[in-house]
């Protein structure tokens, strides 16, 4: 049964309630991409009137992480999953609702399919792109993912 929308807003809410207080929402996904959404609030806001930078750092690791869950499940194997590094950049103020795109599942389920086919733990680097409603980039994150068969 495929991941949606609504089964990873419920698992947020239950596993990463953080993520569901603060307005994270994972709007789309398929084999190739996904895209979560929030909105800066009085909860996700720092001093500075923009949301915090913890919270567009969530919003934009559930946009790749959903792309990792979704094929893990898809592969049928117990394969664990974990952030090894990330690293961002931010080029203007969040305010508004936030769109962070991740279009880059054909690089997690090569990594998937090599550490099934070899035993051996993998990596790979997705990048999320955050936008206001502008269309206006306001960051970028890059997350490294390993992944790893369960033995």
């Amino acid at each position: 049964m495929a991941l949606t929308p609504s089964k990873i807003n419920t698992f947020t809410f239950f596993k990463l309630p953080s993520a569901w207080w603060t307005g994270i929402r994972l709007t789309y996904i398929d084999g190739q991409k996904a895209m979560t959404t929030v909105k800066h609030r009085w909860i996700n806001q720092n001093p500075f009137k923009s949301m915090f930078w913890a919270v567009q750092g969530m919003a934009a690791e559930l946009s790749t992480g959903a792309l990792v869950m979704n094929e893990i499940q898809k592969s049928g194997k117990k394969i664990s999953m974990l952030v090894a590094n990330n690293k961002a950049t931010f080029t203007k103020k969040a305010t508004g609702r936030i769109t962070f795109t991740c279009e880059e599942g054909h690089l997690i389920a090569d990594a998937i399919q090599k550490t099934i086919a070899t035993g051996e733990g993998q990596t790979c680097w997705m990048k999320s792109v955050g936008v206001n409603a502008d269309g206006v980039e306001v960051s970028t994150f890059h997350f490294e993912w390993t992944v790893k068969v369960k033995s």
